[in-house]
């Protein structure tokens, strides 16, 4: 069965960092909210994640939307980091960096952390990247944007990881979840942040909108991606897509910013 094509222009939490900096305003408590809205479920998901990245061959790691650096903290962790790979993180919150500053080891010359946007990864060069991955960032971003800019940067080959929201396909069950989350979180985000109701508000619309695993994977393989699938979690929750960059043949493809 075909699944319904939806705008991949959206953005399902209709975010704008140049209208709200509230990333940086929740910077100091980002990491809490994770575990709260949660349940500290999202650290089985990163563990995940860093097991699928620590399977492909890499020397150039591009981690979009990194955040407060969990993602990379738990490479570092895995030893996939050294002289000949190089890692670079950026997310566009100046706040959410410095954290991640001060959380990585110093001894580990071979990570680069810079503000960038996933829109526009400035300084990224075309072709460049062996593997780009964003975490729980695709919601609050206009995804067919962001996918280009990944294709644009992966080298021919490179590999896609997306791990992000999606659907529990038991329709009920789903249903549940939601109503549970709007109960919940609000409650959750309004203790956390001491009354700062966009950090929580964002996150529900964008589960809420966010498309399900089946039409991501539709979305992906319409702007070129190859050998594209998915693997739901915690019931379907969130899912993590990976994709491959053609290895010749794609049309259309953007030039160096």
């Amino acid at each position: 069965m075909s699944v319904a094509r939806l705008d991949v222009s959206c953005n399902a939490a209709g975010f704008s960092a140049a209208a709200d900096d509230v990333f940086g305003r929740i910077a100091a408590r980002y990491d809490l909210l994770c575990d709260l809205f949660s349940l500290g479920i999202h650290r089985q998901w990163k563990r995940r994640v860093v097991e699928l990245i620590s399977g492909e061959p890499w020397d150039e790691f591009l981690d979009v939307a990194c955040g407060t650096g969990d993602i990379i903290l738990r490479i570092l962790r895995r030893h996939e980091a050294g002289p000949a790979r190089r890692i670079v993180a950026c997310d566009i919150s100046p706040q959410m960096l410095e954290i991640a500053r001060r959380r990585l080891p110093q001894t580990h010359h071979s990570v680069e952390l810079r503000r960038g946007d996933a829109h526009l990864l400035a300084g990224v060069v075309s072709g460049s990247v062996d593997l780009y991955c964003i975490s729980l960032g695709l919601k609050i971003c206009e995804r067919r944007a962001v996918l280009q800019e990944a294709m644009r940067a992966l080298r021919p080959g490179g590999r896609l990881i997306v791990l992000e929201a999606s659907n529990i396909p038991v329709r009920w069950l789903q249903s549940a979840y939601l109503l549970y989350m709007a109960v919940c979180m609000p409650v959750i985000g309004w203790v956390a942040t001491g009354g700062d109701a966009s950090a929580y508000r964002y996150l529900l619309q964008g589960i809420r909108q966010f498309p399900a695993a089946e039409a991501l994977a539709d979305e992906i393989r319409e702007l070129g991606f190859q050998d594209v699938a998915f693997e739901r979690l915690s019931l379907g929750i969130v899912a993590i897509h990976v994709a491959r960059k053609p290895l010749q043949g794609l049309p259309r493809e953007r030039k160096s910013a």
